[in-house]
């Protein structure tokens, strides 16, 4: 990941473009107004536990936060690992 950004664990990805890389299973940068997270969620997920989150912005496969105590930690680590399973799932 760039500079700034944290990774955890890893996977190889090949899409059918060709196009191939390694990526972290999660990905966190400390950014100056927010922290962002990436991960992976399947659609029915991402909409019922991303609602349960609390007060923060998403992006297809970011969540943006402003403040921790403005978040869900235990809904955040159910995030985390359903993004982790789903990506070992696809690509093991």
């Amino acid at each position: 990941m760039g500079r700034g950004h944290f990774g955890f664990g890893s996977y190889h990805y090949k899409y059918e473009s060709g196009h191939e890389g390694d990526a972290p299973l999660a990905g966190l940068s400390n950014r100056v107004a927010q922290i962002s997270l990436y991960v992976y969620q399947e659609i029915d997920d991402k909409e019922n536990l991303f609602s349960q989150l609390g007060k923060v912005k998403t992006a297809k496969a970011c969540i943006y936060i402003k403040k921790l105590e403005d978040i869900n930690i235990d809904v955040l680590k159910k995030i985390i690992t359903t993004s982790i399973k789903t990506i070992q799932k696809i690509y093991s």
